[in-house]
């Protein structure tokens, strides 16, 4: 084999490798009509039906009523064809920002909603995806779990241009919702501010932040989550323990509530993952205590 044998050998390889991951056109993206909740794998695989979603439902979402009233009220709008709003959940772990999401999913998935989970690394097939969406039937919730960017990232300029700012108008059964640990998802420089400036004591931010800026303002609706505080994570601990079976005499709950507190402490986060979590470990000790 002489050298450029072997170089276009080694060419047509790449290319074919190439083509598994970058989107060329719409006819990749296919839907699975028996499903209505999906995983995107990138054009190689396209939307993977996700064959048991989470089971979370609204009630099991404790001391955050104003996120979940806004959010459901966000989503009947869109599924009754009304003006609604792309969605951003922000703020620490745990505090059931992308439960929420998964939640209102499964209140209304019998009634024309779908979900498709897009991740980060896939965000510059967003143009191509909702185009194969314009054409599906029934209303579309695109969830981007835990989103952020590094400052030299420029994939979130997908994200832009699919909420406002192509010639393309955007699908009008599609929205985004998605949960950041940051309000703004991208890092923010104390030398950025630096070079804002004030001109006729009205404040001009720096180029840059107003790139960053850019991004989140698209989100209509933006829901903030905060830690909780100690009566409302131990309020949780008691939900998901009479969830789960377990049953707390009065004469015990001031030893348990103890106990969740130090739970809290090791784990360090006073959240509501933190708190289902002790639930879960309680009512597998109380079990084995039981049977034996």
């Amino acid at each position: 084999m002489t050298d450029q044998d072997l170089f276009f050998k080694h060419a047509n390889a790449l290319l074919d490798r190439l083509e598994q991951v970058l989107p060329v056109n719409g006819r990749r993206v296919q839907f699975d009509g028996s499903a209505d909740c999906w995983r995107y794998g990138g054009a190689a695989h396209g939307p993977v039906p996700v064959r048991h979603p989470a089971s979370v439902q609204l009630d099991d979402l404790q001391c955050v009523d104003r996120q979940k009233d806004a959010l459901d009220r966000n989503t009947r709008q869109f599924l009754a064809g009304l003006p609604a709003n792309h969605a951003l959940l922000w703020g620490p772990r745990g505090t059931g920002k992308s439960s929420l999401i998964k939640a209102v999913f499964n209140r209304y998935r019998g009634k024309g909603l779908n979900l498709i989970e897009v991740d980060r690394d896939h965000l510059g097939d967003l143009p191509v995806l909702c185009d194969a969406l314009y054409e599906q039937p029934g209303r579309f919730l695109l969830f981007c779990d835990d989103l952020s960017f590094s400052a030299d990232d420029a994939s979130y300029k997908a994200l832009k241009v699919i909420m406002d700012g192509s010639i393309s108008e955007p699908p009008e059964n599609v929205l985004i919702y998605a949960t950041s640990n940051r309000r703004h998802l991208i890092p923010e420089y104390m030398h950025e501010n630096e070079q804002s400036r004030m001109e006729e004591g009205e404040l001009h931010l720096s180029e840059s932040l107003e790139e960053k800026l850019s991004l989140s303002e698209r989100f209509g609706l933006w829901l903030s989550f905060h830690p909780f505080r100690q009566e409302e994570y131990l309020a949780i601990v008691h939900y998901w323990l009479e969830r789960l079976g377990v049953s707390v005499a009065a004469a015990e709950r001031e030893a348990l509530d103890k106990e969740a507190l130090k739970w809290a402490l090791e784990h360090g986060s006073r959240s509501g993952r933190s708190a289902a979590l002790y639930a879960r470990d309680r009512a597998g000790r109380t079990g084995l205590e039981n049977q034996s």
